[in-house]
């Protein structure tokens, strides 16, 4: 595992105290789950997901790609909303 720092605003790094103590999880596992929550992939395992899709339909490779990126936008508009 990496280790890395970052900055937080005062009032969002209370906030991820008090929700690591409530949840009885670590501010590592908040992140982590936020981050994948946001659709952060590596490049490759984005390709393994659209690989996966593309033997489990009739997709080529550039339409499954196309169809992955689309799902993927729509998906961070939702959470942004």
């Amino acid at each position: 595992m990496i280790r890395m720092t970052i900055s937080l605003q005062e009032q969002r790094h209370q906030a991820l105290k008090e929700t690591a103590a409530r949840t009885g999880k670590t501010m590592t596992q908040i992140i982590d789950e936020a981050l994948a929550g946001y659709g952060l992939k590596s490049a490759a395992s984005a390709l393994d997901l659209v690989n996966m899709a593309r033997r489990n339909s009739n997709l080529s490779e550039d339409e499954a790609m196309a169809f992955a990126l689309a799902e993927v936008k729509e998906y961070r508009r939702s959470i942004h909303r």
